[in-house]
């Protein structure tokens, strides 16, 4: 295959998954996946890692500039992000068990679900009302959500984000840019265990389509991360809905065909 339509497939993807990274937290894999699997011919385990891969520093350069607006909650991301960790390696190995068809197809309705929510339901959480849940109360939260976060983003490589920002958000009961600052805080770290687990059982994945992916997804979530920091409530609720939707839209659509 030629190499610039691997660079065209992965400047979408990329541009999709940067935006869902850094205006939501969400996985680049519920984009980049299938965007591989159906335009490149990619197997769904390798199409995973490098989307895994590439959600490392999106994610990392996202929680940067959430941590540098204060919109960050360091202290209980770390909590859920280590119960994340044990259980995306459990559902990693799981992963590497089952057939492609039953990967990556859980993720595609909740997003979409999940940006009519912020759209018609936005989160208007102020940080004074998160301040009063007792400390108790929300390093319980945190390991009881890790677990279900973790083995959902280790076995299938995509919702462990939009996952996380439901429960940050619903359950949790976090401000919405607090919600995503940590969301993509804990991400980057089961990213990168998701990736390397990935590549140690699956082997190198295509190092082209790997550069090229992590590259876009970057650049792209850096680039949301800044504008969601500076944008009021109402309107990063009306954008995260929107951006949301409509990748699920287009997930969907590219699912549909690939069958």
């Amino acid at each position: 295959m030629h190499l610039w339509v691997k660079a065209l497939v992965c400047l979408i993807a990329g541009i999709g998954a940067g935006l869902g990274t850094g205006f939501a937290g969400m996985s680049a894999a519920a984009v980049i996946s299938p965007m591989l699997i159906t335009f490149l011919g990619m197997p769904a385990y390798e199409a995973v890692g490098i989307a895994l891969a590439s959600d490392v520093l999106a994610s990392a350069v996202s929680a940067y500039t959430y941590g540098k607006n204060k919109n960050l909650d360091i202290k209980n991301g770390l909590v859920m992000m280590v119960t994340v960790l044990v259980f995306t390696l459990a559902g990693s190995w799981m992963a590497s068990r089952v057939p492609n068809t039953t990967m990556g197809g859980f993720s595609v309705f909740m997003t979409m679900l999940l940006g009519i929510k912020f759209i018609v339901k936005p989160v208007m959480t102020t940080k004074e009302t998160m301040a009063n849940v007792s400390a108790k109360k929300r390093v319980i939260q945190s390991i009881v959500c890790g677990t279900g976060v973790g083995f959902i983003c280790g076995f299938i490589g995509a919702g462990g984000g939009m996952m996380m920002l439901l429960l940050l958000t619903s359950v949790l009961g976090y401000e919405l840019k607090t919600a995503v600052g940590t969301s993509v805080f804990i991400m980057t770290f089961t990213a990168l265990t998701g990736a390397v687990s990935h590549f140690a059982i699956g082997g190198a994945p295509d190092l082209w389509c790997l550069i090229f992916c992590v590259a876009f997804t970057l650049l792209w979530a850096r680039i949301a991360a800044l504008f969601a920091n500076k944008a009021s409530a109402e309107t990063l609720n009306r954008a995260v809905g929107v951006v949301l939707t409509v990748l699920g839209v287009a997930i969907l659509s590219v699912q549909f065909l690939r069958g």
